[in-house]
C-alpha cells in the first residue's frame, strides 16, 4: 500500500474523521476497502466539563487479511472533544481528572459503537484517550495491532523556553520513505504556540512528501493550519500560531525521492492576541493582520474602528493582502496586488477581521488616511484605484499606480515606443526580448526569421533543418541548446568528463542525468541552502543561513570592505577592483575571512579564515572593470554546515536569459549618499531584480558594457548594489532550486537610479579560468 497522501478524506459523518493509508508489511496479504457508516452523533459532555478539545484515537481503517481462510478485520480512528483546554493532568492516568475525562469517553464511544451494528459485535473497549490512534482487539483472535511505520512523540512548551522539533535524521542524513511522523505540542493553559519553520526541503509533489500542521491534537482535516511540501523560499516566514494551547505537526513521506526534512522552532505566549482590533483615530494611521507578517490564527476574529476629522472620508490601502475579510459593506478575500486602494465615502468606518478553523494565510498590512472629498490627491495625479501617485510619474512608461491608469491616454514623445495599445514605454526597451508594451509591439520588427527559419538568441536566422543538427550554426550555440542528444564538442556545448558533448540547454544539476557517465549530476552538493534550504538600495534584511555562500571580506582595523562567495571549502570569488586597486589589498596577509556571518555586530558567531592567497584575472582592466573577479584561497579548509555552503558555478553554456528574476546580497551602503561618510548595513541585505538585455544595457550606459558582464536592476530605480557590495554574489534560482553563481558586483552609477542598472562580471566567460585556477 502506498502511504499517507495530501488531502485524502472520508465524509464527515458528525466527527472529524481522515482517510490514511499506511504501508503494509506484506501489501500481497494486506488490502484495504472503504465500508460505509450511518451518521455518528456528536458527542455531548456535562455543562461542568463545557466540551472539550482533546483529541483521542480512531482513523477508520480496514484491511481483509487473510489467514487459515479466515477473514480478520481492524477499525481505527479518532473523535474530537472540543471547546475545552488541554490540562497536564490529562497526561497521567493516576490523575482524578484523567480517570473521570476517560469515563465520560468511554460512555460516549459504548454509546456510539452501540448504534453501528458492526462495530459494536466487536469493540472491546478503549481507555487511553490521550492516543490519537487507539489500538483496539478487534474480532477472531486479531493480535494488537496499531500503526506501521509511525512515530510519536510528546513535547511541552513552558515559560519563555523555545524547543525545537525536526525530521528523523536531520541535520545529518535525509528522512525515512514510507514514513508517518508526529508532533504532539502543548502549553501552558492560557497560552498558545508558536512555531516557526527556519529549514524545509522536502519533495516537491505534495502527493508524495508532505507536513501538515493542525490546530489540535488530531489531523482532523477541518483543523489543518497549513499543508507545505517543497522548499522555503529566501524571503518565505513560515510562522503559525495556534487558536488555542495545542498544535499537531506531522511529516509523511513516499518511498521515493527523500530530502533533508525541516527543522522548526516553537514556544508559548499569551492567549490575548496583541494589535487585533481597537479604535484609531487622527488622520493617518496603520494597523495589520494578528501576527503579520507571520500567519494569522485561526479562529480569529479581530473588529478596527476608524474615524478621522468631520467632513473628510477615508482611504484604506492595502500594501500587503492575502486574506479573507470583511469590511463595511465590501467582502474582499483571496490575494490582492500590492496598493490595492478601498475608499469610504464617510469619516467613520469598521473593519472587521475573521479566520475560521482552517487553512490562514499571511494576512495584511494596510493603512488608513483622510481626504478631502473635493480634493482626493492634492498635487498629485490621482489613480482609477484611488492611489494618488507623483505628477512625475504620469505617462513615463512604468505602472506606478499599478492599474495602469498613469499609463492611459499619454501621448508618446521621441525617447517612447508608441505601443499599438495606446502604451508609451522607453524607447531602450525594444527587442529586449521582454514583452513590456503587453501586446509584443515593442518586441515586432527586430529581426524576425522567415517562415522555415530558426531564430538564434543573437538575432541571427538559419534554416530549420540546421537547427539540432550537431553543428553551432547560430554561433551562440542556441539552435541546438535544447536537443535531446549528443553533439560535437564546441565551446558552446556541455562537456561531459567522458568527453560527450551534451546540447541540452543547462543540463548541470538539474535533476535529470544527461551524460551517459552521470558527470552532469555527479558535483552538485552546491547552491541549496542544505539545511535550511556595495549595501543593496531597496533591499531587506536577510536570515540566518538565507544565503550560507555569502561572505564578508574584512581589511585589519578597517572593517567590512567587500563582499565574495563560497565556491568551495577552499576557495571564493570575489571582484578583482576589490583586491587590486590599493597596494594593501593586494596583500593575503590584510585579509580577515568571515563565513557564516549574517549581522556585522556579530563576527564573534561566524567562522573567521585568513587568506592564503590571491589570483586576480590577468586581463583585468581597473579603468574600464573588464575581467573584473578575482580568486582567494583560504589558508584552511572551513567546514561546510547549514551558515556555509558553496554556491553553484554556471558551465560557459549556461543561459541566464533577459528578464530573469535573480538575487543580491552584501552588507553595501543603504543608499547613495554622495559627499558622506561611507557606512555599511549592519544585517545582510537581499533584492531581487530583473537581469536585462545586453543591448539595452548598452545604450543606458552609454557603451561601457562589454561581452564579459552581464546588467541588472530594476529600471524604475530604488533596487540596486551598492558600495561595499562589490565582490558578492548575484545568483539565480536554476531547477531542483538550486542557485547559481550568475555575476559578481562589479560597478555602476551611483545606486539606486532609474535606469542605471548594476554591471556584473558575467560569470559564465570564466569557467574554464576558475577551474584551472582552484580544481573547483
Amino acid at each position: 500500500m502506498e502511504p499517507l497522501r495530501s488531502g485524502g478524506r472520508i465524509p464527515d459523518y458528525g466527527l472529524d474523521q481522515t482517510e490514511q493509508f499506511l504501508p503494509a508489511s506484506d501489501a500481497k496479504k494486506l488490502q484495504k476497502k472503504r465500508i460505509s457508516f450511518r451518521a455518528i452523533m456528536t458527542i455531548g459532555l456535562p455543562t461542568a466539563l463545557a466540551i472539550i478539545a482533546l483529541v483521542t484515537g480512531l482513523l477508520v481503517w480496514h484491511f481483509h487479511y487473510r489467514y487459515n481462510g479466515r477473514v480478520r478485520k481492524l477499525f481505527s480512528g479518532y473523535l474530537t472533544i472540543s471547546s475545552q483546554t488541554f490540562s497536564d493532568a490529562y497526561e497521567n492516568s493516576n490523575t482524578t481528572e484523567y480517570k473521570e475525562l476517560a469515563s465520560k469517553v468511554s460512555k460516549q464511544l459504548k454509546g456510539i459503537y452501540g448504534q453501528v451494528r458492526l462495530l459494536s459485535k466487536n469493540h472491546v473497549g478503549s481507555n487511553k484517550i490521550m492516543d490519537i490512534y487507539t489500538c483496539l482487539y478487534l474480532g477472531l483472535g486479531l493480535k494488537l495491532f496499531c500503526l506501521l511505520g509511525s512515530v510519536k512523540t510528546s513535547h511541552h512548551a513552558h515559560g519563555n523556553q523555545t524547543d525545537i522539533i525536526r525530521s528523523p535524521g536531520f541535520p545529518d542524513s535525509t528522512y525515512l520513505p514510507n514514513l508517518y511522523t508526529e508532533w504532539q505540542i502543548r502549553a501552558d493553559p492560557e497560552h498558545r504556540i508558536r512555531l516557526e519553520f527556519d529549514v524545509l526541503d522536502l519533495e516537491k509533489d505534495c502527493r508524495n512528501d508532505f507536513i501538515k500542521v493542525y490546530d489540535s491534537l488530531a489531523p482532523s482535516e477541518k483543523q489543518v493550519i497549513v499543508e507545505k511540501c517543497g522548499y522555503r523560499l529566501p524571503d518565505e516566514k513560515l510562522v503559525f500560531i495556534s487558536s488555542g494551547n495545542v498544535m499537531l505537526v506531522t511529516l509523511v513521506t513516499n518511498e521515493e525521492k527523500n530530502f533533508p526534512g525541516f527543522r522548526a522552532f516553537y514556544f508559548q505566549i499569551p492567549a490575548k492576541i496583541q494589535d487585533c482590533g481597537g479604535r484609531l483615530t487622527g488622520i493617518r494611521g496603520t494597523f495589520t493582520s494578528p501576527g503579520y507578517p507571520s500567519h494569522y490564527p485561526p479562529q480569529t476574529d479581530c473588529v478596527w474602528n476608524i474615524e478621522v476629522p468631520s467632513g473628510k472620508h477615508i482611504k484604506v490601502k492595502f500594501d500587503k493582502f492575502v486574506i479573507c475579510y470583511f469590511m463595511n459593506c465590501f467582502r474582499i478575500c483571496g490575494e490582492k496586488p500590492p496598493k490595492t486602494v478601498y475608499t469610504i465615502k464617510s469619516n467613520q468606518a469598521t473593519v472587521r477581521f475573521h479566520s475560521d478553523l482552517s487553512y490562514v494565510s499571511e494576512g495584511f498590512s494596510a493603512e488608513f488616511e483622510a481626504f478631502e472629498p473635493t480634493n482626493p490627491c492634492p498635487g498629485s495625479f490621482q489613480c482609477d484605484n484611488d492611489l494618488c501617485v507623483s505628477p512625475n510619474l504620469q505617462c513615463d512608461g512604468y505602472n506606478d499606480c499599478g492599474d495602469m491608469s498613469d499609463e492611459r491616454g499619454c501621448t508618446c514623445n521621441e525617447t517612447q515606443i508608441k505601443c499599438k495599445n495606446g502604451f508609451c514605454k522607453p524607447s531602450f526597451w525594444r527587442c529586449d526580448g521582454v514583452n513590456d508594451c503587453g501586446d509584443n509591439t515593442d518586441e515586432e520588427n527586430c529581426g524576425n526569421c522567415k517562415a522555415q527559419e530558426f531564430r538564434c538568441r543573437n538575432s541571427r536566422c538559419i534554416p530549420t533543418q540546421k537547427q539540432c543538427n550537431g553543428y553551432n550554426d547560430c554561433g551562440d550555440g542556441s539552435d541546438e541548446s535544447q536537443c535531446e542528444k549528443s553533439v560535437h564538442c564546441s565551446a558552446l556545448t556541455y562537456k561531459c568528463k567522458n568527453n560527450q558533448c551534451i546540447s541540452k540547454l543547462n543540463p548541470m544539476c538539474d535533476g535529470e542525468t544527461d551524460c551517459a557517465d552521470g558527470s552532469d549530476e555527479a558535483e552538485c552538493k552546491c547552491g541549496i541552502k542544505p539545511y535550511k534550504s556595495s549595501r543593496i538600495v531597496g533591499g531587506k534584511d536577510s536570515k540566518d543561513g538565507e544565503w550560507p555562500w555569502q561572505v564578508s571580506l574584512h581589511m585589519k582595523t578597517q572593517g567590512h570592505v567587500c563582499g565574495a562567495s563560497v565556491i568551495s571549502n577552499r576557495w571564493l570569488v570575489t571582484a578583482a577592483h576589490s583586491v587590486q586597486d590599493n597596494e594593501k589589498f593586494k596583500q593575503p596577509d590584510q585579509w580577515e575571512v568571515y563565513l557564516g556571518l549574517l549581522n556585522q555586530g556579530e563576527t564573534s558567531k561566524s567562522t573567521l579564515k585568513h587568506v592564503k592567497r590571491i589570483i586576480s584575472h590577468p586581463l583585468y582592466d581597473h579603468l574600464s572593470y573588464d575581467n573584473d573577479i578575482a580568486l582567494m584561497e583560504l589558508d584552511s579548509p572551513v567546514t561546510l554546515s547549514q551558515n556555509i555552503w558553496p554556491v553553484c558555478l554556471p558551465e560557459a553554456t549556461h543561459d541566464f536569459p533577459a528578464g530573469k528574476s535573480v538575487w543580491i546580497t552584501g552588507w553595501g551602503k543603504l543608499r547613495e549618499e554622495v559627499g558622506k561618510s561611507y557606512a555599511v548595513a549592519s544585517v545582510l541585505q537581499k533584492a531581487e531584480v530583473r537581469i536585462i538585455n545586453s543591448t539595452v544595457c548598452r545604450k543606458l550606459m552609454d557603451d561601457g558594457i562589454t561581452p564579459r558582464m552581464i546588467c541588472a536592476g530594476v529600471l524604475s530605480g530604488g533596487v540596486d548594489a551598492c558600495q561595499g557590495d562589490s565582490g558578492g554574489p548575484m545568483t539565480s534560482t536554476e531547477s531542483n532550486g538550486r542557485m547559481f553563481l550568475a555575476g559578481v558586483v562589479s560597478w555602476g552609477d551611483g545606486c539606486g537610479r532609474r535606469n542605471r542598472p548594476g554591471i556584473y562580471t558575467r560569470v559564465t566567460e570564466y569557467r574554464s579560468w576558475i577551474r584551472e585556477m582552484t580544481g573547483v
